[in-house]
């Protein structure tokens, strides 16, 4: 290029019009980008706007499952301590079937001790047999029922620990919320970011009708556990009610028996001692009449010998005197008859003396039969009678 070229491009100098162009897209750009920033703040004001809304949403829904959670809380801990109280009647009632069992076989084995003969299988036996029966099997049954309390407790600890553990969750997650509320753009800066919000939004794995149905089915099983802790209650009630009233019915039962077979001891006791009076009184009498037998006997003979000894002296009377005459017929007549007076007169003391050696087994075995019912009547009246006195069946 020759030398006049140069001068005429040095003397255009720079492209104006293009300057121009990029001086407006320069204004437009900025414009542009004061557009966008302008946008983004809205976009970014309106966002936290909504993360607040949403936010508040959240720890009112929060708020919401805990009152409810903390009310089936309430109520579950106030059943436990309702089913503890009643465990510990069930415990108490337990208690007071010992001491009515204890008497009772005491009461068995105190009336074993009877002479065998009224060693009898009577229907007191009976009653105490059906009185055990009645003590043994409340006992059984409140056992089983203090078991079936024992695991309703069980159970029920169970549901307070997972409805405290949800509130304990609940009470945390409502601590982060309100936290993320107050959360402003300028208190962030100190806090490190996720790097992979990808993975951030991966971790949460429960939805919200899972989480809400997590306190839901926590609550139902609460519910459930209330319905069976009162199913439960309404039975032991009914149960101790009915128990009691068996006991009672049971042992006044025993006691009317025992009252009964003791009047029936002492009225045949009675009623043998009046016996053996009377048995008494006819041997005194008939050992008055023995004696008077042998004093009858005992003066026949000496008649006899009298006309014995007439007959004897008569016979020295001279031969031609020696006749029968009416004298002679009557000392004869008379000595034969003393003979069979004094053989009957005998004859009756021995069945005097027959008659008072059955009198004497007659009194000793009265006096062995009241010897034995005075025991039995010491068994029922005194030693059982003792040992039941203090027995009272209680309320459960």
């Amino acid at each position: 290029m020759s030398t006049p070229d140069r001068s005429i491009e040095q003397c255009v100098g720079p492209d104006l019009e293009n300057i121009e162009v990029m001086r407006n897209h320069s204004v437009l750009f900025r414009a542009e980008c004061k557009r966008l920033i302008q946008d983004t703040d809205k976009a970014c004001k309106r966002m936290q706007n909504d993360d607040n809304k949403q936010l508040d949403q959240r720890v009112r829904d929060i708020q919401f499952l805990k009152k409810e959670l903390e009310l089936k809380l309430e109520e579950i801990i106030l059943e436990i301590y309702v089913l503890i109280e009643l465990q510990r009647r069930v415990g108490k009632a337990l208690g007071a079937c010992r001491e009515p069992l204890r008497v009772t076989v005491v009461c068995l084995e105190e009336r074993m001790k009877r002479v065998p003969p009224e060693r009898l299988h009577d229907e007191v036996d009976r009653e105490l047999l059906r009185e055990r029966g009645v003590i043994e099997g409340v006992a059984s049954l409140l056992h089983r029922v203090a078991e079936q309390i024992t695991e309703q407790i069980r159970l029920n600890r169970s549901i307070k620990y997972h409805l405290e553990q949800d509130l304990k969750e609940k009470f945390a997650a409502q601590c982060i919320d309100n936290s993320c509320a107050l959360m402003t753009a300028h208190s962030t800066n100190n806090q490190q970011r996720p790097k992979n919000t990808q993975t951030l939004l991966q971790s949460f794995t429960v939805t919200p009708e899972q989480w809400e149905n997590i306190s839901d089915i926590n609550m139902a099983k609460a519910e459930q556990q209330q319905v069976n802790s009162l199913s439960l209650r309404a039975m032991v009630e009914s149960l101790l009610e009915q128990t009691l009233a068996d006991m009672q019915k049971q042992f006044q039962a025993t006691t009317e028996t025992f009252q009964l077979n003791v009047q029936e001891i002492k009225s045949a006791k009675e009623l043998m001692e009046d016996q053996l009076a009377k048995i008494l009184f006819e041997f005194a009498s008939e050992q008055r009449t023995r004696e008077d037998l042998q004093v009858a006997v005992s003066d026949s003979e000496h008649v006899l010998s009298l006309a014995q000894a007439r007959l004897v002296l008569r016979r020295q009377r001279p031969g031609k005197e020696q006749c029968h005459d009416p004298a002679q017929n009557q000392l004869l007549a008379e000595v034969q008859q003393l003979n069979v007076h004094i053989n009957r007169l005998r004859e009756a003391a021995s069945r005097s003396e027959e008659q008072q050696r059955a009198l004497v087994r007659c009194q000793l075995e009265l006096q062995e039969n009241i010897e034995r019912k005075g025991s039995s009547l010491y068994i029922d009246e005194v030693v059982c009678a003792q040992h039941r006195e203090p027995i009272i069946i209680h309320n459960f």
